[in-house]
């Protein structure tokens, strides 16, 4: 496997890559969806809503929870899982600072 040459890029274009990561498969943006409609939800709730199995469900969340989309908070046997606001809107930010450096111009070439 190659070396990547993160270093050679700003600390946003790297931050940027590894939230898009994150976010490049259709189970988390399912999860994601999920707990913005519900605003807070149980792990279990996650299995019956999108049909998957619980281990792939704790994988996803363990993804979206390393890269700080998500927190989570444990009450007894379950753990409540929410879209971190001030993360969420810190991703908001650059992506909005990608897309709107495209000038709106029409026609292309």
């Amino acid at each position: 496997m190659g070396v990547t040459k993160t270093d050679l890029f700003t600390e946003e274009q790297n931050e940027l890559a590894k939230v898009a990561k994150v976010l490049a498969h259709p189970a988390r943006i399912a999860i994601l969806q999920y707990l913005i409609q519900s605003n807070t939800c149980i792990n279990g709730d996650l299995v019956q809503e999108l049909g998957l199995a619980q281990a792939t469900i704790s994988q996803h969340l363990r993804e979206l929870k390393e890269t700080g989309i998500i927190k989570g908070s444990i009450e007894g046997v379950s753990v409540n899982y929410c879209i971190d606001p001030i993360r969420w809107s810190e991703i908001q930010h650059l992506f909005e600072t990608l897309f709107s450096g495209f000038p709106k111009i029409p026609g292309c070439c």
